[in-house]
């Protein structure tokens, strides 16, 4: 009775427990902070657990958030990086939260506009409406390595800079780079090295990708322009992008971070670079200054005349945003609150203070949205070090004159095709206007398509759904009629039923699964839907847009595709035919070495991917293939290994390289068909005085051609269907250096699952089919 009693107890507090789920958060072992707030949150509200999940790295899995949403199983909260809020907003995704901000003004924890940094919130508004709530707000400084600026004193004062203090210019900036720069051993300063991409230098040149309503794309302007025109000049002074890349390959962390070890003295970077310099360059003299800006910026000369702030900075965080159907919406509003407030603030430092401290190390904590969070963590926890001091002032002395990325529902191209527009220019593939002129046009292609949305009539799904169950219907009728025709005895008709009945789960999965998801995506290629809002019929604008304004690059992706199919295949049918070819010889152990060649064949491909990732490092140090090189090719013939998967000439040549391993494959194939000449023919041909070259060419070739026309086919298929390996072989991001492993399927899932362009990418996939 008693086991009974506290079974019916567990199981009503279990049914009375409420849970909170967060996506977004990634809990480790340093996370003590943020598993403070969970215990106090929860100790306040009795009977919630908060679950919380990571979903992903960096910023929120928008795949698994939109299946949510559509499934209507989202999760209460989401952590994500406030410069995709816009993105997600604009979609129906999140709630906006100002009812509740407006409602519960009387709430001293209730979030309010003038208790944050403007950019921290100003970012998370889209189309005057708030959605997410700010928790961190870190910007970027120009951190210096004062040893090496002292060591290369002599170089600097040549050039008429100060070896006692950072450089404040774009100018002295090139200047102190060329002083500080020994090639092979060290690179003053990396335009893109730490985290200061073209926005960077885009913000501090007063340029904006955007118009001030959000409708026009503006990267081509002249400011974009003299701000991508300085990368491009400081990569061109310290040897060109391919071979600061090369440089950058042999980085490592920890202790053996390049900024520590000073090979690269200069970097922009975030606030979170000082945790490791506590942990890990304790004893390094370092200096951290506002990033450099524009000559006329800093002097006050030209358009920049009267400037109240010479000095500007970019700044990102991440905040918390309500999925829209979340079932918990007061009590997510409640951890939002509490989370975000001062005392939730403090509470999470004071927890991972203590932590760090047990473990030895220097606490400094990380910039906040929050301004009188702010300032009370740098008061309560200012660190004894000067060093620390210094550079903690500076980020904070930043945040005011910080920008942030413009809120838009183009978001994420956005970011894309500015990096593209970096990368292009820095390799000189394109001129500086060329590359930000294409940027501008698909970003705007893309503002275009979300603004005149509504112009486009709605689509009734009832129309195809109709249509797919009257052919449905047609084709039951006719199988019906089928079968009344045929003259069966009871005995073949219950043969015949039970077939039909074990093969029908087949049958039911293949429609559902496969023939309804192609006849929906036969059916999206005339619409434009992104998930979430209802499709609107665009009639053949996905195909226009194919054919016009991305053609160049689909033609980039078919290109690649050629190369692959034009130079892999046949390697491949080549290697493939070769090592059949030797393992049909009879030897001693022969089954052995048939097993040995057949094992690549049998890893999973993207365990395979990833074993090549760590073959194929540029580092001779970390990758076995380009450590094999170093010591014979360099020491031997003075050739450099090269870059492979990070250089674009060795980019597609790596990936060919890795489908030669699993060669073996094919190599069942093959064995039959040579099993399958007959051994009468290799006789005749050698009493005829055939030699065995010319065996090979007269006999074996033709009669295994059915399997080379095979083998030929199937690769060209497989090659316009890469994905996988590309996908895990470049991080999930981007196609590659200049696009060196965009592919039409890699094309596809960017459209589709990146930008959510689900008509576009159902118009990809039918070409592809096609």
């Amino acid at each position: 009775m008693l086991l009974v009693f506290g079974a019916i107890v567990l199981a009503a507090s279990v049914r009375a427990e409420t849970v909170l789920r967060i996506w977004g958060v990634a809990l480790g072992p340093d996370s003590k902070g943020t598993q403070a707030v969970v215990r106090e949150f929860e100790k306040r509200n009795p009977g919630v657990r908060v679950s919380m999940l990571s979903m992903g790295t960096g910023h929120m899995n928008a795949q698994k958030l939109m299946t949510a949403i559509v499934g209507r199983v989202p999760p209460d909260l989401i952590y994500q990086g406030r410069f995709n809020i816009s993105d997600y907003a604009s979609r129906g995704a999140f709630r906006p939260l100002d009812d509740l901000i407006q409602r519960d003004l009387g709430d001293p924890t209730s979030p309010r506009r003038e208790q944050y940094y403007a950019g921290a919130w100003d970012e998370s508004v889209y189309e005057g409406k708030v959605y997410a709530i700010p928790t961190g707000a870190d910007d970027r400084a120009l951190y210096w390595n004062k040893k090496v600026f002292r060591e290369r004193a002599k170089e600097l004062r040549a050039l008429g800079m100060d070896p006692n203090r950072a450089p404040r210019t774009w100018s002295e900036l090139l200047l102190y780079t060329k002083a500080l720069t020994i090639p092979g051993k060290r690179i003053g300063f990396i335009p893109n090295f730490g985290n200061s991409w073209f926005y960077m230098y885009a913000f501090e040149n007063n340029a904006n990708f955007l118009s001030p309503d959000g409708h026009t794309a503006t990267l081509n302007t002249p400011e974009a322009r003299e701000a991508l025109d300085f990368m491009v000049k400081a990569y061109d002074l310290i040897g060109g992008y391919e071979r600061v890349n090369a440089f950058q390959s042999t980085f490592q962390g920890g202790e053996n971070d390049p900024f520590i070890t000073g090979q690269v003295p200069m970097k922009i970077d975030g606030d979170w670079t000082m945790d490791g310099l506590a942990r890990y360059g304790w004893n390094l003299d370092f200096g951290v200054a506002p990033p450099p800006v524009p000559d006329d910026r800093y002097y006050g000369r030209g358009r920049f005349a009267g400037e109240k702030d010479r000095f500007v900075s970019w700044m990102g965080g991440f905040s918390y945003a309500i999925p829209t159907g979340a079932r918990n919406l007061e009590l997510a509003w409640r951890f939002v609150k509490f989370a975000t407030s001062y005392e939730g603030r403090m509470i999470e430092n004071k927890a991972q203070a203590s932590w760090q401290r047990m473990q030895g190390r220097m606490f400094i904590p990380r910039l906040q949205g929050n301004i009188q969070a702010n300032e009370a963590l740098f008061r309560i926890y200012r660190p004894v070090d000067r060093r620390f001091v210094d550079a903690m002032r500076t980020h904070m002395d930043l945040l005011p004159v910080s920008r942030t990325r413009p809120p838009t529902p183009a978001g994420q191209l956005l970011w894309d095709e500015h990096a593209k527009a970096m990368e292009r220019a820095v390799l000189h593939t394109k001129t500086v206007e060329q590359a930000l002129a294409e940027a501008e046009a698909v970003v705007q292609q893309e503002l275009n398509r979300i603004y005149s949305r509504e112009r486009h009539p709605i689509v009734n799904l009832w129309i195809p759904i109709a249509l797919v169950l009257a052919v449905a219907a047609a084709g039951g009728g006719i199988l019906w009629y089928r079968w009344t025709r045929l003259r069966l005895g009871r005995i073949s008709r219950n043969e015949a039923l039970w077939a039909y009945a074990f093969i029908s789960p087949w049958v039911i999965g293949f429609l559902v699964f496969t023939i309804g998801p192609m006849l929906a995506s036969m059916f999206l290629v005339f619409a434009d839907y992104d998930v979430l809002s209802p499709p609107r019929w665009v009639g053949w604008g996905n195909f226009r847009e194919l054919f016009t304004l991305d053609w160049t690059n689909w033609m980039k992706a078919l290109s690649n595709v050629a190369y692959l199919g034009g130079i892999g295949v046949p390697l491949g049918i080549a290697s493939g035919l070769a090592v059949a070819l030797l393992l049909n010889a009879a030897v001693k152990g022969i089954r052995f070495y048939r097993t040995m060649f057949y094992m690549p064949a049998i890893v999973p491909g993207i365990a395979s991917a990833v074993l090549w990732i760590w073959l194929l490092d540029p580092d001779p140090n970390r990758g076995l293939i380009n450590t094999v090189w170093q010591a014979t090719l360099t020491e031997w013939l003075s050739i450099p290994p090269p870059m492979w998967l990070g250089a674009e000439a060795w980019a597609k040549p790596a990936l060919i390289v890795q489908g030669l391993w699993g060669a073996g494959a094919g190599m069942v194939l093959w064995l039959a068909s040579l099993k399958g000449v007959p051994q009468t023919l290799y006789e005749a041909a050698t009493v005829d005085g055939a030699n065995p070259n010319q065996q090979f060419w007269t006999i074996t070739m033709p009669m295994i051609s059915p399997i080379v026309f095979f083998n030929l086919v199937m690769g060209l298929i497989g090659a316009l269907q890469e994905f996988d390996r590309v996908y895990v072989m470049t991080g999930g991001l981007g196609n590659g250096p200049n696009d060196s492993l965009a592919v039409p399927v890699r094309h596809l899932f960017n459209h589709g699952f990146t930008y959510f362009h689900m008509g576009y990418a159902s118009a990809l996939a039918w070409v592809i089919f096609v």
